[in-house]
């Protein structure tokens, strides 16, 4: 079982004979000494550090705190890949990450895990404890290079595989940004109308005293009742934003969402396509860095980000337990593309198959790419057509009563 780490104030001496005082996370007292030897302190005294006491009081609220994010994944373990290979030991190694990250978080966590790793954890084990701010495939391929005595080159695979997932999320973002905004704007052009400018022309209609077309009736009536229709708008949207934040994640959730992502009309294709390009690039690391298949395939699952996939994999892995081909439960599954199949049939024949994998995933990678600029490309002149009916569509309505008036007048 585990030691909790717990914050120590300590007094010291350095060796030019002057008192520094400071603070260490450690799971005990004597790790505490063991690092202020090792740091060339002399301990003067420790003491467990008392939460909440005066200004050194941290408040740290759930949901606002700066999570560990790939980019900060990816630079840590190329770095510690690059000290590693300096002929750094890991544990000094872990202590400058933990110095030199910006992230708060990370930095918190590093420091935790070399406690864990200097009173005899290993490395793999220690991050295993931080599964929310580690995935699956972090951890894995870690222990498949402490084991094998490659962790140097499982950290540079992981840095690429972070890297690339990090640009592919950067790319499907900004291919989001425009359609968001667009909206939004759409949305509060759409708010001030009605709260601003319907409720003058309802005047001007009151004085005409006609009978209102149906279209303008049903923008005085929503108008007259934005006072509640906003509110509840906007509480229904911090509702749903609540409840998705905190459900998203769970099977049930995820079970009617996922296969909806990829059956949805043009974007399926997409996500289809995100979803095996991630499949095929951790499967391909995680071979790369010597982990067995059926170890790899319990993990690679999940790190696609979609439902189906994932119980697929499990199929599949089943399936290879079982002593069959992987090639052959794979065909079997209709969420895999047949060249997808048929590429690592042959790379699995040839004894090739991490290069196979490479090569799929480089190839998906590009299709992401060119299909997420071929859908901005597309949705750009739509959402402008779109917005054009909205606020055209409201003018219209607002200037009906006056055009019915107009052509009363000419006709008598």
């Amino acid at each position: 079982m585990s030691m909790a780490v717990k914050s120590w104030n300590y007094t010291s001496r350095n060796k030019s004979g002057k008192v520094v005082k400071g603070k260490l996370e450690a799971p005990s007292e004597s790790a505490v000494l063991g690092k202020l030897q090792s740091m060339g302190l002399s301990p003067l005294s420790v003491e467990e550090g008392r939460a909440g006491s005066g200004l050194n009081m941290e408040i740290s609220l759930s949901g606002f705190e700066k999570g560990v994010d790939l980019k900060s994944l990816a630079i840590s373990s190329r770095q510690l890949a690059t000290m590693i290979s300096a002929g750094l030991p890991l544990l000094k190694a872990l202590h400058i990450l933990a110095e030199q990250t910006d992230n708060k978080k990370l930095k918190t966590i590093l420091s935790q895990v070399a406690s864990d790793v200097e009173i005899g954890g290993s490395f793999s084990d220690s991050l295993a404890k931080h599964p929310i701010d580690f995935p699956p495939l972090m951890i894995s391929m870690i222990r498949a290079g402490e084991t094998g005595g490659f962790l140097e080159g499982a950290l540079d695979a992981l840095a690429v595989n972070f890297e690339k997932d990090a640009k592919l999320r950067s790319t499907i973002k900004s291919a989001m940004t425009y359609p968001v905004m667009v909206l939004c704007l759409s949305l509060v052009a759409v708010v001030i109308m009605l709260t601003f400018i319907v409720p003058i022309f309802k005047t001007m209609f009151e004085g005409l005293g006609s009978h209102l077309p149906l279209p303008t009736q049903m923008l005085v009536t929503l108008s007259q009742n934005m006072f509640w229709v906003v509110p509840l708008l906007v509480v229904l949207l911090v509702v749903g934003a609540v409840w998705w934040k905190r459900n998203k994640n769970t099977e049930a959730v995820r079970k009617v969402i996922d296969p909806m992502k990829l059956k949805a009309p043009v974007f399926g294709g997409l996500a289809r396509k995100i979803a095996v390009a991630r499949f095929t690039r951790n499967f391909a690391n995680m071979i790369g860095a010597g982990v067995p298949i059926l170890q790899a395939l319990s993990v690679i699952g999940a790190t696609s980000g979609n439902y189906v996939i994932e119980q697929a994999t499990k199929r599949v892995a089943e399936s290879v337990r079982n002593g069959q081909s992987l090639s052959k439960p794979l065909a079997d599954e209709s969420v895999f593309p047949p060249m997808v199949v048929q590429m690592m049939a042959v790379g699995e024949d040839a004894g090739s198959l991490e290069i196979m994998l490479t090569k799929i995933a480089d190839f998906y990678d590009d299709e992401v790419q060119a299909m997420t600029e071929a859908l901005t490309s597309l949705i750009e002149p739509l959402l402008i057509a779109f917005l054009g009916v909205v606020i055209g569509g409201m003018v219209v309505a607002l200037y009906m009563p006056i055009f019915s008036i107009a052509t009363a007048v000419n006709g008598s």
